[in-house]
């Protein structure tokens, strides 16, 4: 049973910093590309940030310069890195992992950045 848990979301002041978390199992890990999206209210998902299975990186626009994304492959777990955080950036952010046609969700997790 594949499953993607997402950690580390929560309340921050504009300017802040956070690490979201999503620890992987049930896939091999290293195999995948890893991604995570956000979504928030009334708007539709968006991609964040991409870890592929070869260490290549990619981030959206609007977070590029302020988020890193990585990945630990010994022990099955991505990362995202937030900094300057900014109330824009409020949204449930969700874990993906892709491969070929498998495609896996975490559950999400909340952060809300307050001005």
């Amino acid at each position: 049973q594949v499953q993607l848990v997402e950690s580390g979301g929560g309340l921050v002041q504009a300017g802040g910093s956070l690490r979201l978390s999503c620890a992987a199992s049930g896939i091999m890990f290293s195999w995948y590309n890893m991604a995570w999206y956000r979504q928030a209210p009334g708007k539709q998902r968006e991609l964040v940030a991409t870890s592929g299975s070869g260490g290549s990186t990619q981030y959206a626009d609007s977070v590029k310069g302020r988020c890193t994304i990585s990945r630990d492959n010994a022990k099955n777990i991505v990362y995202l890195q937030m900094n300057s955080l900014k109330p824009e950036d409020t949204a449930v952010y969700y874990c993906n992992a892709h491969k070929a046609s498998r495609d896996y969700w975490g559950q999400g997790t909340q952060v809300t950045v307050a001005s």
